[in-house]
């Protein structure tokens, strides 16, 4: 085993609070009454509608095409009839259309697709696994939710030395990708075998933290067996450690330029959950139809990690964990340091979704917000070495072109400076406005 490592620069130590559901396998869930499929699941342009109502539609099928460069298709998660297409609001307060889909009898979709092609990622080229998973519409899975077909499409003239796959999950509560490298280890190392060949990378490397170390030791113990070339590079607990940035500091001591993309330094990243989506994709040529979701908080009764299919209505996802032992102060859709806030239980699991948090009031700090009093911790633990406060003034003042000359726009939104301001400055949501009315 390798020797732990992080990266140096800012960072902090929030309460992990991932004991409520670490130890809870991995459950699935029956198909609802009712699928919700939005257009818009990942960064880009939305998918386009491509089924009407009254069609029947079956597990899998395209019910919207990403016809943008940077976009993706979403799926049918059941067999059923398309009920309505509508706008509707998502978690993260994005507005799209969706399909509603009202489920049958005939089958759980996760028992569909159990053909399993052994050898297909020998026979197949680069740009023949690139187009499977392209047309199962997969994005990134730990949240970004970026088009995996244009990150693994390299630029001419680039060159992919390292690929290095995320199993971090720094964000408190959040153990999803956790259990998933527990339970479906060997799958997952077959999605980096595909990624590796599509993306042409002479180097693997696994970052995991060392909370995870069962894990670590799992994966350790089928790449001995496989014989195959990759290494586990155990991880400090230190947030935001499974920001792509931060990561590739930690793991092979290269920095992103500013304003750039890991494959400048000669590097790409994935998700473990992305890995083993692109499994299922490859070997069973199944589309991104379930994801697995921790749904914890004290407000939970039973917290535990599902399989889910994407669109269920989170009050369903609720329900599973045991509903509600007390009145929510707050519902988050991903980890509390970057997550979104949200009210409504309607709202559709996503494929980028990996948590739904329900947290009490003890969990929360309502203090007020005060005067900056100059402490520079804020400064201090940005891991991208930005002057939170400077950047804060500007916004505040209207001076959008001077926060941008601080370099506004490399901040990761991760939450460390308002999570450590004593004075309770909503620092992220005035960076994010400031953004927009940057881009404006």
């Amino acid at each position: 085993m390798l020797k732990i490592r992080s990266f140096k620069k800012g960072g902090i130590h929030p309460h992990a609070r991932k004991s409520l559901s670490d130890t809870a396998k991995i459950q699935n869930l029956p198909k609802p009454e009712i699928i919700i499929i939005p257009m818009s699941q990942h960064l880009g342009a939305p998918a386009v509608v491509c089924v009407k109502k009254g069609d029947i539609v079956s597990a899998g099928q395209k019910v919207g095409s990403g016809e943008s460069f940077i976009s993706a298709d979403v799926h049918s998660s059941v067999y059923g009839t398309v009920q309505d297409i509508q706008p509707i609001v998502l978690s993260n307060g994005i507005e799209t259309n969706a399909v509603f889909i009202e489920t049958d009898d005939i089958s759980e979709p996760q028992t569909e697709f159990t053909y399993i092609d052994k050898d297909i990622l020998e026979r197949s080229t680069p740009q023949e696994l690139l187009k499977i998973i392209k047309d199962a519409g997969i994005v990134g899975m730990g949240g970004a939710a970026f088009p995996a077909h244009v990150k693994f499409n390299i630029p001419k003239g680039k060159q992919a030395e390292y690929l290095v796959i995320n199993g971090v999950e720094c964000e408190p509560y959040l153990t999803a990708d956790h259990r998933l490298m527990l339970e479906n280890t060997e799958e997952i190392l077959v999605g980096i075998s595909v990624i590796s060949k599509i993306i042409g990378a002479g180097k693997i490397i696994i970052g995991i933290e060392a909370n995870k170390m069962n894990a670590t030791r799992k994966f350790e113990q089928v790449i001995e067996e496989k014989r195959l070339p990759i290494k586990i590079q155990p991880l400090r607990v230190k947030y935001p450690q499974g920001d792509e940035k931060q990561l590739l500091k930690a793991v092979i001591g290269r920095e992103v330029p500013s304003g750039g993309l890991p494959i400048e330094i000669g590097a790409i990243v994935s998700n473990v959950g992305t890995a083993y989506a692109i499994y299922e994709a490859v070997t069973k040529r199944k589309p991104v139809i379930d994801r697995v979701v921790t749904i914890s908080g004290n407000a939970i009764k039973n917290p535990g990690n599902f399989r889910a299919l994407v669109g269920t209505p989170i009050k369903v996802l609720i329900d599973a964990a045991g509903g509600f032992q007390e009145e929510p102060a707050k519902i988050v859709a991903g980890g509390p340091m970057m997550g979104f806030a949200f009210f409504n239980l309607e709202a559709p699991l996503t494929k980028g979704m990996s948590g739904i948090l329900a947290l009490t009031k003890s969990d929360l700090d309502f203090s007020s917000e005060t005067a900056c009093i100059s402490c520079g911790k804020c400064v201090t633990v940005c891991p991208m070495g930005l002057q939170p406060t400077r950047l804060f003034r500007f916004i505040n003042n209207s001076k959008f072109s001077d926060a941008m000359s601080l370099n506004l726009m490399d901040c990761k939104e991760c939450g460390c400076c308002s999570y450590s301001c004593p004075a309770k400055i909503p620092l992220v949501h005035g960076f994010k406005y400031g953004k927009k009315m940057a881009r404006k």
